[in-house]
């Protein structure tokens, strides 16, 4: 079967046989996948009244586990935004009554950011709107080329993940 990246591909190879293009192969498909991922990503957000970035902040939290709560600063580092950014985001949480703050008793300065019920229940329905729509994308994948294209994806990202600093 063919697709999109092979006719791009076969493009470059008549119009630039002096280049190899077959980094195009791998990587162009990855971002195509990713484009359609964050499609249904969205989608699956949406259908639960969400955007992407309150369901990270969401799910960060619901997967500390009880009580559902985390420091601004490992919000932070899990989400990969500035602290501005993090405390729009949680102010913005707070008013939906997604999120609550309350004072950290190990730091008197400090604050902790806890889901509330009604977060955890959206962030829980968000996940599985996700989870079903994520199954869709690798439904044409056996459960052994899930598990292999999986092992190939984490070798190329790993490098980047485990960046010191």
């Amino acid at each position: 079967m063919e697709d999109e990246v092979d006719r791009l591909v076969a493009a470059w190879r008549r119009e630039r046989p002096d280049l190899d293009v077959e980094p195009l192969e791998v990587l162009s498909r990855v971002s195509r996948l990713a484009r359609h991922l964050d499609r249904a990503r969205r989608l699956a957000f949406s259908e639960h009244q969400l955007e992407p970035w309150e369901f990270d902040v969401l799910t960060s939290l619901r997967r500390a586990g009880a009580p559902y709560q985390l420091s601004p600063g490992q919000l932070l580092t899990q989400t990969l935004v500035t602290s501005g950014t993090m405390t729009n985001r949680i102010d913005r949480l707070a008013k939906k009554g997604l999120v609550e703050r309350l004072p950290d008793p190990t730091d008197r300065r400090g604050v902790l950011v806890r889901l509330t019920p009604e977060g955890r229940d959206r962030a829980d329905q968000a996940l599985a709107g996700l989870l079903d729509q994520e199954r869709a994308i690798l439904s044409e994948l056996s459960s052994a080329q899930r598990g292999a294209l999986a092992a190939l994806l984490r070798q190329l990202t790993a490098p980047f993940d485990n960046i010191p600093g």
